[in-house]
């Protein structure tokens, strides 16, 4: 593995970039600087727990769409050949993460994404010779509008187009089956994968997606956005069992005091 890397301007300087929080953009660089030469950290959480970064600081990564989660705990850089381009003789692919390397296809912006089922072998990033990522291929001509789908079978059938559900559709799909499920979190989570299963294929049903995160209890806990009104209609309801409300208490009341923030969830 080399010890130089390098990082895109265009990446890290971008408004997007430098609207996250401290902590993740702090997790992209270690990250970035820890990779092997294809972009993989097989233990992220390991660089996590020696710099202090939390969950959070990950899913941020996720949601924006720097990082690419695999099932295995592994991650890729998704800008990784953007920030890095290898001479041919330097780069030694891990063999470790030949499952990973064969769930990922490199676009016309070199960027990662997930492959699907119906992409051509060609563009994975690992088949049986590394035709796509392996040491005849690393060079800054390997990569362009020529090579990606160049491969493709065009008399393959149309398969039905998938389309992603709206927030308000995951919504009233999470309340609907009470499962706590942060509707938000969601949609950033299967939009940094590109609506893609974990095994590699285009998600066809997206409420079948939030069922399995039910079963595997993949739910959060978010921050209530109605706090200040709830705490008032708590307030409200413990005056209101002492027997009066706001207007009729009594200014010689005040020795009798009640803690409600133990009622209010922000």
């Amino acid at each position: 593995m080399a010890e130089r890397r390098m990082m895109a301007k265009s990446i890290i300087k971008s408004d997007q970039f430098l609207e996250m929080p401290m902590s993740s953009q702090l997790l992209y660089f270690h990250l970035l600087l820890d990779a092997d030469d294809d972009g993989f950290i097989n233990a992220p959480k390991s660089i996590m727990r020696v710099i202090g970064a939390k969950d959070d600081d990950m899913r941020v990564l996720q949601a924006k769409g720097y990082t690419i989660p695999f099932d295995s705990g592994v991650i890729v850089i998704k800008h990784w050949r953007i920030h890095n381009s290898l001479r041919k003789d330097r780069y030694n692919p891990n063999p470790q993460l030949e499952n990973e390397r064969k769930q990922l296809i490199i676009n016309d912006k070199k960027e990662y994404e997930l492959a699907t089922t119906w992409q051509p072998t060609g563009n994975q990033l690992a088949t049986n010779g590394y035709h796509s990522i392996g040491k005849d291929s690393i060079g800054k001509d390997s990569i362009g509008k020529d090579s990606i789908g160049s491969g493709r079978d065009k008399s393959q059938p149309t398969r039905t187009h998938f389309i992603p559900p709206t927030l308000e559709e995951v919504k009233a799909y999470c309340i609907e089956r009470n499962n706590n499920i942060d509707a938000e979190y969601f949609i950033d989570f299967q939009e940094a994968r590109g609506w893609v299963l974990s095994n590699g294929k285009k998600m066809k049903d997206w409420k079948a997606t939030i069922r399995t995160w039910e079963r595997n209890n993949y739910n959060r806990n978010h921050v209530n956005k109605n706090s200040k009104d709830n705490a008032i209609n708590v307030v409200n309801n413990l005056m209101s069992k002492l027997g009066g409300n706001g207007n009729e208490q009594s200014a010689t009341d005040t020795e009798s005091t009640i803690d409600v923030t133990a009622s209010v969830h922000y």
